[in-house]
C-alpha cells in the first residue's frame, strides 16, 4: 500500500534536508579549513523559504542561501534539485533503466559525437574518478604519457598516473599560462607517447587550452598517441567537438557546468580508446575504476537492458537526466554563447577595477572562471568573508605558487543563463563594495 499522508509540497521536502546548507563558508581551498558559520535557529526557517540572502529569480523554491558562485559546485536549477526526491526505485527497474539510458545517449549529444564506438561513462564518483579511469584502463604500467601542465589540476593528474605505474613526462608552462604549440611538436617528435594529456580549464589558474588545433598537431606529429581531455571544468560552457576534433577521451563530473549536484564522474571515450582497453597485454590495475567491468553495464543500459556491476545513485542519474534535457532543449551553440557573453562582462568588470587576471593572455582565459589577482595590501581571507556577508561566495587561491594572492569567480550555469537572475551583477557589485571595504581605491 502506498505511504499515507505524503507531503504534498516537494521543495519544502527538500528545503528540510537543505537546512545543513545554511552556514556560511566564505573560504573554499584545500589549504584551510577556516570556517565561519552563522548561529541558526532553523525553528525560525520560514515554511516557505525565501532567498533574501541570494540573488536568484524570486521564483525559486529553495531555501535562502549567500549564491555560490565557485568554479563548482555551481548554483543548480530548481528543476535539477526537485528531481532528486525521486520515490526510491530499483537500479535495475524499468523506470530507472529507461532514465539511465536516456542518459547515456543525451551525453553523446553533450559531446557532439555521432560515433557508435565512442562509450559514455557514468559512474559514482568525483571528477578525479576520471584520471583513475584514463590511468588504470588506458595506459599500461610503464608506457609513456605527456601531461600539459597548466596548474593544480593538470599536475593531480600526473600524480594520479604515476600511482598506475605510468612514466609521466610533464611539460609545464609558467603559472597563467599554457604550453604552446611549437613546444608541444617538439616533445612528441622526441618520444613516442601512449597518451597525451591537456586540461582544458585548469580551475586552479581559469587558463583555457585550444584543443582543435593542438589535436590536429598530435594527429600530424604523433599519430597513435591518444588525446585525453581533462574536461571537469569545460564540458558544458566551453566548446568540445568529440568527434571533429578527433579527441579520444574527454572526463568531467556533474558538478561544474553540467549542472548537477556533485557524485558522478561523466566520461566520453572514442572507439580507439576502447581499441587500446582492448589491446592491453595486462589487465586494467583497478577493480570499480575498470572500464572493461564497466563497458557492458553502460551499454546494455543505453541499450534499455538491466544489468549490475556496482549499485549506481538513481537519485542523481535523476538529477542529470533533467539537467541534461534543460542543456539540449537548446542549441549548444547558444549555451557557448551565453558563458562567453556572461565571461566578457566579467573580465571587463575586473579590469575596469583595475584588477589582473591570473591567465593573461585573452586567448587563454576561460569562459565558465575567472582567476584574480588581489591588489596589494588585500588578502583573501578578509575578503571572502565580507562577500559571503554581502550574500556572494568566492573562492580562494589553490595553486601553490601562489595561494595567497588571488581569488577565482565561477561564472557558470544557470547563474549567467537564466535571465530572472542577477547573480554576476550582484557578485560584482559586491567584489567591489568589499574591495573598497578592504582599504582597496581602484585607479
Amino acid at each position: 500500500m502506498p505511504r499515507q499522508n505524503q507531503p504534498e509540497n516537494h521543495p519544502a521536502r527538500l528545503s528540510l534536508i537543505s537546512r545543513h546548507l545554511a552556514p556560511v563558508y566564505p573560504i573554499n581551498t584545500p589549504f584551510t579549513v577556516e570556517r565561519h558559520p552563522d548561529t541558526i535557529d532553523t525553528s525560525l526557517l520560514p515554511k516557505t523559504p525565501s532567498r533574501s540572502l541570494s540573488t536568484s529569480s524570486k521564483m525559486s523554491s529553495q531555501p535562502a542561501h549567500p549564491t555560490l558562485l565557485i568554479p563548482g559546485p555551481i548554483e543548480f536549477d530548481d528543476a535539477v534539485l526537485q528531481s532528486m526526491s525521486h520515490y526510491s526505485e530499483s537500479h535495475v527497474g524499468a523506470g530507472f533503466v529507461a532514465t539511465f539510458g536516456e542518459t547515456l545517449s543525451m551525453l553523446r549529444k553533450l559531446f557532439q559525437t555521432s560515433d557508435p564506438s565512442a562509450q559514455p561513462f557514468v559512474l559514482s564518483g568525483s571528477g578525479t574518478l576520471g584520471w583513475d579511469l584514463v590511468a588504470a584502463n588506458l595506459i599500461e604500467p610503464g608506457e609513456d604519457v605527456l601531461v600539459l601542465g597548466t596548474g593544480y589540476f593538470s599536475d593531480g593528474f600526473a600524480d594520479c598516473l604515476r600511482v598506475y605505474g605510468a612514466n609521466v613526462t610533464e611539460l609545464k608552462a609558467p603559472v597563467g599560462t599554457k604550453p604552446q604549440l611549437p613546444e608541444v611538436e617538439k616533445a612528441l617528435s622526441e618520444k613516442k607517447y601512449k597518451a597525451i594529456t591537456v586540461t582544458h580549464v585548469d580551475t586552479s589558474t581559469g587558463v583555457l587550452s585550444e584543443l582543435k588545433d593542438l589535436s590536429a598537431l598530435v594527429h600530424r606529429v604523433s599519430p597513435d598517441t591518444l588525446i585525453i581531455v581533462d574536461g571537469v571544468c569545460s564540458v558544458a560552457c566551453e566548446e568540445i567537438d568529440f568527434d571533429a576534433w578527433g579527441l579520444d577521451g574527454v572526463v568531467t563530473a556533474s558538478q561544474k557546468a553540467i549542472g548537477c549536484p556533485a557524485g558522478l564522474s561523466i566520461s566520453m571515450f572514442s572507439g580507439r580508446a576502447m581499441q587500446a582497453l582492448q589491446n592491453r597485454k595486462t589487465p586494467p590495475t583497478a577493480y570499480f575504476a575498470s572500464m572493461k567491468n564497466w563497458t557492458p553495464i553502460m551499454q546494455n543500459y543505453e541499450a534499455k537492458k538491466p544489468s549490475y556491476f556496482a549499485t549506481p545513485s538513481p537519485q542523481l542519474v535523476h538529477a542529470l537526466h533533467t539537467s541534461l534535457s534543460q542543456i539540449l532543449a537548446k542549441p549548444l551553440s547558444e549555451r557557448f554563447a551565453g558563458h562567453k557573453a556572461a565571461s566578457d562582462k566579467v573580465k571587463k568588470a575586473i579590469a575596469d577595477l583595475g584588477l589582473k587576471q591570473v591567465a593573461a593572455n585573452p586567448d587563454e582565459q576561460a569562459h565558465g572562471m575567472t582567476a584574480i589577482y588581489l591588489p596589494g595590501g588585500v588578502k583573501g581571507a578578509d575578503l571572502l568573508p565580507i562577500l559571503a556577508k554581502k550574500g556572494v561566495v568566492f573562492a580562494g587561491g589553490i595553486h601553490k605558487e601562489i595561494v595567497t594572492k588571488y581569488i577565482r569567480f565561477g561564472h557558470m550555469g544557470v547563474s549567467v543563463l537564466d535571465p530572472k537572475r542577477t547573480d554576476i551583477d550582484h557578485a560584482i557589485k559586491a567584489l567591489e563594495e568589499g574591495l573598497a571595504e578592504c582599504g582597496y581605491k581602484k585607479p
